[in-house]
């Protein structure tokens, strides 16, 4: 039988409010037809990973598989309510806002985690010089990578508020949360060239090892659909997540709209 678990209840914070993506500025949003500026899809993605990290703890940051997508958006200080049921050991969750579903997803903890090489994914820096976004940009095969970032003290303690997470075992054992890695994806966009309003769609994210608080975090991504749809834009995109250029932290693919229907038009 189903089990539903305890809903988890975040009050959702804009913390890109100052972002170059202007998705996340009220007023530019709201020309998008939405109410407000939209709470990033990587913290909203952040929330619903609460779930997991309560339900399996520390096996989660070390193998966990867990995907999502954004439907609806939530919004700057509206309360974000993450529903979960487990059944045969997946979780299906559910984030609500405004009595909307505005995410839907999945979590499991495999027996183990895949083996990864990481030869496989190529490591090239980020461009020299960002130019505005075309459809060239994010060229079918293209390699991209990103500027190296680390959370560390102040930094990873701010994240943690950020997002509202108050499980102590980020502090208490050095970890990162899997939340900075989506992060890091999200740079692979914003690294390589200048976007206008842009929105991030969804994500799968197979954990492979913890993050440890300070650790240099670059991801290797492959470019492996770009493509219009309804006017909009996409890029998908397959990547290697990698601590301190040798440990592999996730492997993640991630899709976004680059250019929404009213920007691709102009």
């Amino acid at each position: 039988m189903p089990n539903r678990l305890e809903t988890y209840r975040v009050e959702a914070y804009n913390t890109a409010k100052q972002s170059e993506n202007k998705m996340h500025d009220d007023k530019v949003a709201r020309r998008f037809g939405f109410s407000g500026g939209l709470v990033p899809g990587v913290d909203v993605f952040a929330y619903m990973m609460h779930v997991p990290l309560a339900r399996w703890g520390r096996d989660f940051l070390t193998r966990g598989l867990v995907e999502a997508r954004f439907i609806k958006p939530v919004y700057d200080g509206e309360t974000a309510d993450v529903d979960a049921t487990e059944h045969n050991g997946l979780l299906t969750i559910e984030v609500f806002s405004r009595t909307e579903l505005c995410a839907t997803g999945t979590a499991s903890l495999p027996a183990a985690a895949p083996a990864v090489d990481l030869s496989d994914y190529l490591a090239v820096p980020a461009v020299a010089e960002r130019k505005p976004v075309s459809p060239a940009t994010f060229e079918t095969g293209k390699w991209l990578g990103t500027e190296p970032r680390r959370w560390i003290g102040q930094a990873a303690a701010d994240y943690l508020a950020d997002i509202r997470e108050t499980d102590p075992i980020f502090a208490r054992e050095g970890l990162g949360h899997p939340g900075l890695i989506q992060r890091v994806m999200n740079r692979v966009l914003v690294d390589n060239t200048i976007l206008g309003p842009w929105i991030h769609v969804g994500s799968r994210m197979q954990l492979l090892s913890p993050a440890r608080a300070g650790d240099e975090i670059v991801a290797r991504a492959k470019v492996t659909a770009n493509y219009e749809k309804k006017g909009h834009r996409f890029v998908e995109l397959d990547a290697l997540v990698v601590a301190n250029g040798t440990t592999p932290l996730a492997h993640c693919q991630h899709t976004a709209i680059y250019q929404p229907r009213e920007e691709a038009a102009a």
